[in-house]
C-alpha cells in the first residue's frame, strides 16, 4: 500500500485522542491567539516538558514562535462548542465564548477544563510540515471532568471504563 497523505491521515485517525486548545498571547499585537488541537503529548516527568505540534502553514504559527509562554487547555467534554469554535477559521472572535483568564505571559487560561497546562515555550523544531514546540510546565490544573475525545475524525465521550 502507498503510504499518501490520506492513507496516512486515515490511519492515525484511529489513535484516540483528547481536544485540547493551545492558546498564547501575540508577543507582536498583544492580541490573544487559540487554536484546536489533538498532537498535544506528555514528553518528560523530570524535567515536566510536554510536546505538541502546528502546521506550517497556520495563520498563527508566528504567534506562537514568538510567544515566550502558551497554555494547553485539556477540554471536558462540555466543551464540545468550543473546540469547534476554535477550529474555525471563519470565527471573528474565538475568546466571545467561554470564562477567559489571563495565564502565565499572557497565555488565555480557560475555566471548567479537565487539565490546564501553562508552560514557558523553550523550543521549536521544524519536521516535514509541522513545527514541534516543547513547553516547561509551570503550573498546571485537572479537575474530575470526562474529557472530550477524538477518534476517526469524530468527537466522542469517554464511555464505560473497563
Amino acid at each position: 500500500m502507498d503510504i499518501t497523505p490520506q492513507a496516512l491521515r486515515g490511519a492515525l485517525g484511529r489513535f484516540a485522542t483528547g481536544v485540547t486548545i493551545i492558546t498564547c498571547l501575540d508577543a507582536a499585537g498583544g492580541q490573544r491567539v487559540g487554536i484546536t488541537a489533538n498532537s498535544f503529548s506528555a514528553l518528560s516527568l523530570e524535567p515536566p516538558l510536554v510536546l505538541w505540534s502546528l502546521r506550517c502553514a497556520s495563520a498563527s504559527l508566528a504567534a506562537f514562535e514568538q510567544a515566550s509562554h502558551f497554555a494547553i487547555n485539556v477540554l471536558a467534554e462540555g466543551q464540545l462548542g468550543l473546540s469547534r469554535r476554535f477550529a474555525s477559521g471563519k470565527e471573528p472572535d474565538k475568546f466571545g465564548e467561554g470564562q477567559w483568564s489571563e495565564g502565565l505571559g499572557g497565555a488565555p487560561v480557560l475555566a471548567g477544563c479537565t487539565a490546564v497546562f501553562e508552560c514557558e515555550n523553550v523550543s521549536r523544531q521544524v519536521a516535514g510540515d509541522h513545527v514541534l514546540f516543547v513547553g516547561r510546565v509551570l503550573r498546571l490544573a485537572d479537575a474530575a471532568l470526562p474529557p472530550l475525545l477524538f477518534h476517526g475524525g469524530r468527537y466522542h465521550l469517554l464511555g464505560e471504563i473497563l
